[in-house]
C-alpha cells in the first residue's frame, strides 16, 4: 500500500481525502457540542434532524448535482465542492438558531453529495490496475476507520485548550486543505461524453445501476450493511450503558472495538478478493452481520464477547462493502461511472434513512431484543437478495444478441448480431442479456 501513498497523483487525492475526513470528524463533535448549547435537553432531537436532513440531502439531491455537473471537468467540481464546505463551515461559529443549523447541514451535504461521487469516480481512472484499485479502496476504508478513531481523540485535546467553536475553524482548514491538494494535482483528462439531455442525465446511472445483476446484488448487501452498522451507531451507547453498566469510556472502547475490526478487513480484503472474488466475501461479510445481528436475540454476551461481537460486526460491514468501487468499475464504461457511483451514493443512503429511525425507534420503543429482531431480519432479507439478484460466477465476458441493430451498426462490426464481449448496460445494451 505504501506505494499507492506515494503514488504523485493518487497520493495527494488520498491526502485530500483524510484532511477533510479529520475536519468532517471535528465538525461532527462541534456540532453536536452546539446543538447543545442551543437546544439544551433537546439537542438529541435537533441532531437527529440534522442527520435526517443529511440523508435527505444525499438520497434526493445527489442525482440532480450528478446529473448539472455531468459534462463538467472534473478538478473544477471537485475544488468549487470543498470550498462551498469550507464556506459553509467557516458561518458555523455564528450560528444562534436551531433552523440555522438545518439550513447549513443541508447546504453542507449537498456539497458533500457532489463531491464524493465525482471523487469515487476519478479514481479509477487514476489507478486502472484491478489490484492497485483494489488497495486504494482499503486504503479509503481505513481513513474512515481512523477518522472515526483519531478525529474524537484529537476534538478532546483540543477542547482543553480552546472553545468547541474553533473546532469549525479546524474543518475549514481541512475543506480548504483538501482543495488545495486537489488544485496541485494532474487528474486524468475525462473524454468528453455523449451530449445527453438534462432529464437523461438524472436517470442514466439509476437505469445502468439497476438494469447490471451484480449492482442489484449490491444493493442488496448495502441493506444488510445498514441494518448492521444503524444499531451499532445508534444504539451502542444505550447497550452499553444500560445493558452493561458501562461508562462514555466503555462506550468509546465499544465504538473502537467495531472500527478495528473493519480496520483488520481492510488490511486483509486485497488478498481475500484476489483469492475469492468480490460476491463471496461481500456476501459472506452480510451474512457474518446477519447471523451475528440473530445471535444476540438468543444469546446475551458477557462485556468480552460483546467487544468480540463488535469487532466481527466490523469486519462484516468492511468485507461487505468495501469493494463496492471494484464492481462499480466493471459495470460502467468511464464516461458513465460518475452517474453510477452517484446513483450508489444516493441508492446506500436510502437504506440508511430506513434503518436509522428504524434502529433507534424499536430499540425505545421495545428494547435491545427487539431491534437485533427487526435489524437482523432485514440484514436476512439483503442476504438472500444479494444471492438471487446476483448470479454465481458473474462472468464478465457475456454472450448476448442484437436483432434489434441493423448489420451496418458501428457496434457489429468483426462481430455478428450474436457476439460475446465485456458487457455493460450503455446506448448498444439497455437490458442485461440474462436477468440476474
Amino acid at each position: 500500500m505504501w506505494r499507492l501513498i506515494i503514488h504523485p497523483i493518487f497520493g495527494r487525492l488520498f491526502a485530500a481525502q483524510v484532511v477533510a475526513l479529520l475536519g468532517t470528524g471535528l465538525l461532527t463533535v462541534a456540532l453536536g457540542l452546539l446543538a447543545y448549547d442551543l437546544a439544551g435537553a433537546a439537542a438529541g432531537s435537533v441532531l437527529g434532524t440534522a442527520y435526517a436532513i443529511k440523508m435527505v440531502a444525499y438520497v434526493g439531491l445527489a442525482p440532480i448535482a450528478g446529473a448539472l455537473v455531468a459534462n463538467l471537468p472534473r478538478k473544477p467540481v471537485l475544488i468549487v465542492a470543498d470550498l462551498i464546505r469550507a464556506g459553509v463551515a467557516l458561518f458555523l461559529p455564528f450560528i444562534t438558531e436551531v433552523w440555522q443549523i438545518y439550513l447549513a447541514i443541508f447546504l453542507l451535504q449537498t456539497a458533500s453529495a457532489t463531491f464524493t461521487p465525482t471523487f469515487q469516480a476519478t479514481i479509477p481512472d487514476v489507478l486502472q490496475d484491478e489490484d492497485d484499485y483494489s488497495r486504494a479502496l482499503s486504503l479509503s476504508r481505513l481513513a474512515y476507520d481512523l477518522e472515526n478513531l483519531l478525529s474524537p481523540a484529537l476534538a478532546g485535546v483540543l477542547l482543553l485548550f480552546i472553545s468547541y467553536h474553533w473546532l469549525f475553524g479546524g474543518t475549514v482548514v481541512g475543506f480548504a486543505v483538501s482543495a488545495l491538494l486537489i488544485w496541485l494535482t494532474l487528474l486524468p483528462i475525462r473524454r468528453p461524453g455523449k451530449d445527453r439531455p438534462f432529464r437523461e442525465r438524472l436517470t442514466r446511472g439509476t437505469r445502468i445501476y439497476l438494469a447490471t445483476p451484480r449492482l442489484r446484488g449490491l444493493l442488496a448487501v448495502t441493506l444488510t450493511a445498514a441494518a448492521a452498522s444503524a444499531f451499532v451507531i445508534v444504539n451502542t451507547v444505550v447497550v452499553v450503558r444500560n445493558g452493561f453498566g458501562g461508562t462514555d469510556r466503555d462506550v468509546a472502547i465499544a465504538l473502537a472495538a467495531f472500527g478495528s475490526g473493519s480496520m483488520l478487513a481492510a488490511f486483509a480484503l486485497p488478498g481475500l478478493l484476489k483469492w475469492r472474488g468480490d460476491r463471496p466475501v461481500m456476501i459472506s461479510g452480510a451474512t457474518l452481520l446477519t447471523l451475528l445481528m440473530i445471535l444476540q436475540v438468543f444469546v446475551i454476551p458477557t462485556w468480552s464477547a460483546f467487544l468480540l461481537i463488535w469487532a466481527l460486526m466490523g469486519f462484516g460491514y468492511a468485507a461487505a462493502l468495501t469493494p463496492q468501487g471494484r464492481l462499480i468499475r466493471r459495470s460502467a464504461h468511464s464516461d458513465d461511472r460518475p452517474a453510477v457511483f452517484t446513483a450508489q451514493f444516493a441508492l446506500s443512503h436510502a437504506c440508511w434513512l430506513v434503518t436509522y429511525p428504524l434502529a433507534g425507534g424499536v430499540m425505545t420503543a421495545y428494547g435491545t431484543k427487539a431491534s437485533f429482531t427487526v435489524l437482523g431480519t432485514l440484514g436476512a432479507v439483503g442476504v438472500i437478495g444479494a444471492l438471487k439478484l446476483w448470479p454465481q460466477g458473474d462472468p464478465v465476458i457475456v454472450p448476448h444478441s442484437h436483432p434489434e441493430l441493423p448489420r451496418d451498426h458501428p457496434h457489429l462490426q468483426g462481430g455478428g448480431k450474436s457476439h460475446a464481449h465485456a458487457l455493460v448496460i450503455d446506448d448498444e445494451h439497455h437490458h442485461w442479456p440474462t436477468h440476474g
